[in-house]
């Protein structure tokens, strides 16, 4: 067939000087594509006589198969070189040194939150957990709270509305974590050594009290518990969370409805150039409630108040951590002011541990 070396020459000089994809492409579908000139000599093939079809068939398939092969080589090279390209544009010398980035802090709430959860891991408690929203029994009734109690007043205590016609008591966001204390009671029995961290809700707001706040709750079952143990564990707490060694503390006579026996309990403190010391000078500060556990409780949580006994106490992680790192507000710990958490915060990779130190920033 006459002109397929022109053809042929014509093809491969369009193949070789294509700057780009699209142009390949342009040179693919007037070459090789439906009406392109090699597809239209294929054709002619049908106008043609059985020796002259035998002599150029062959002759036309070579040459397409030839504009296919470098129009397929002439796309890769394309592709290399536009990587290449790429790849200088977008150079990045890895050994340079890497930007350093703000990391986030610790609030201190958190921290404290597992300060006081690693103390009392190793004097022997366990960590247990309750729900926020309780029944009005589990959160009043079983912990020997009578009706007529203020805590149980609208004033004080978020109660959750009823569905219509619904005449059960309502349920309330608990007021503490001593429901906790219960359920654990009834799932596990006597003896018994556990905490019971937690948020709570009361109706109060001001400089030292906030509508949801946090609080711990430590509770020991056993046969032969008394005063004296409840005495040395919260000695020893203090002793390790506030590092002063001997700390001296104060038991109080009071009343809480849960416990009988009932003390709060202070610690030594001082004032000096109007900032408090803990565990030095002739003050004390109030610091958290206690008192062995009521026979009546321990009988709502079906525990035999004739064969086991037990101290409780209770305290506000946000009040001690503010006494701890001389933190004056409670608001503050609820504001998300960065500027603040910036300087109370902790570092986010330093965890305290009994045997590593408390507290470190």
């Amino acid at each position: 067939m006459d002109g397929l070396d022109a053809l042929r020459a014509k093809v491969m000089d369009a193949i070789s000087g294509a700057s780009d994809e699209a142009a390949l492409e342009d040179v693919r579908v007037s070459t090789v594509g439906k009406k392109g000139e090699v597809s239209l000599k294929m054709r002619e093939m049908g106008k043609m006589s059985p020796e002259e079809r035998q002599e150029a068939g062959p002759a036309l398939n070579a040459l397409k198969n030839e504009v296919n092969s470098a129009l397929a080589a002439k796309k890769e090279a394309l592709a290399d070189a536009a990587l290449n390209e790429r790849l200088q544009s977008e150079w990045l010398d890895v050994t340079l040194p890497a930007r350093t980035r703000p990391m986030g802090t610790i609030h201190p709430i958190s921290q404290v939150w597992e300060e006081v959860t690693a103390i009392f891991a190793d004097l022997g408690f366990s960590v247990a957990e309750g729900p926020q929203i309780e029944t009005d029994w589990y959160n009043f009734d079983a912990l020997n709270i009578p009706g007529h109690h203020p805590a149980r007043a609208e004033m004080d205590t978020f109660y959750m509305k009823r569905a219509e016609g619904d005449n059960r008591p309502p349920n309330v966001l608990r007021t503490h974590t001593s429901p906790v204390q219960i359920r654990s009671m009834e799932a596990l029995g006597a003896p018994l050594r556990i905490i019971c961290p937690g948020r709570v809700y009361r109706a109060d707001y001001d400089q030292t009290h906030t509508p949801m706040f946090h609080q711990i709750e430590g509770l020991a079952i056993d046969k032969d518990i008394s005063m004296a143990n409840l005495k040395w564990v919260l000695e020893e707490f203090f002793s390790i969370f506030f590092g002063i060694e001997g700390i001296k503390t104060r038991f109080r006579a009071s009343h809480f409805p849960f416990t009988e026996p009932s003390a709060e309990v202070d610690v030594q403190c001082s004032w000096v150039d109007g900032q408090l010391r803990i565990g030095e000078g002739d003050g004390w500060m109030e610091i958290l409630g206690s008192g062995m556990v009521h026979p009546k409780v321990l009988q709502a949580a079906n525990v035999d108040p004739y064969e086991y006994q037990g101290f409780a106490f209770g305290m506000g992680i946000d009040r001690i951590a503010m006494l701890k790192y001389g933190i004056p507000d409670l608001r503050a710990f609820f504001d998300s002011d960065l500027r603040w958490l910036r300087h109370y915060g902790f570092a986010a990779l330093d965890q305290p541990a009994i045997h590593a130190g408390l507290s470190r920033t």
